[in-house]
């Protein structure tokens, strides 16, 4: 779900500067890589137990682009996440969708951001190291056109710092 205002997704809970009290240590978690081979269903059920905590927080999930054929949300509802705390932004190319990533990390509002894409290139990951400076949730990015060769010789979560 998204309403797309300009060239950018918009929706009110997402990009209000709310300011929180808390200061929890996922918040200093940084943004992860991670290369799939699944479109991302493995890496969401691996991750559904800690987006299930984290939605009781009452912020946002906020998944961008996400693979509608991998049943992600039969998969989060059973794991136990608060599907109304799910926020689905479609956007249309991965220079909007990484800006809405970048845009939901920053707000304050969110308290895990997702990103489905293609494959990050060196700009890309340039630009997530600088958001993760900033950035006031956990945030994945899932490279689903990334294939290794020798997938058991590489690392499965490459954090970006």
């Amino acid at each position: 779900m998204s309403i797309v205002m300009g060239n950018a997704p918009s929706h009110p809970g997402l990009w209000q500067e709310t300011v929180y009290q808390t200061d929890t240590p996922w918040q200093h978690t940084g943004i992860s890589s991670l290369p799939t081979r699944t479109h991302g269903r493995q890496e969401l059920q691996q991750l559904s137990a800690q987006l299930a905590q984290l939605s009781q927080q009452g912020r946002w999930i906020v998944l961008i682009n996400p693979e509608n054929h991998i049943g992600y949300k039969e998969l989060l509802a059973r794991a136990g996440v608060r599907m109304d705390r799910v926020l689905q932004v479609r956007a249309r190319d991965e220079v909007e969708a990484l800006w809405a990533m970048e845009k939901a990390l920053i707000s304050g509002t969110s308290s895990a951001v997702i990103s489905w894409v293609e494959q990050l290139d060196h700009k890309d990951k340039r630009r997530l190291q600088l958001v993760a400076k900033s950035a006031r949730a956990m945030g994945f990015v899932l490279e689903t056109n990334t294939v290794a060769e020798n997938a058991d010789q590489l690392p499965r979560l490459q954090a970006i710092h």
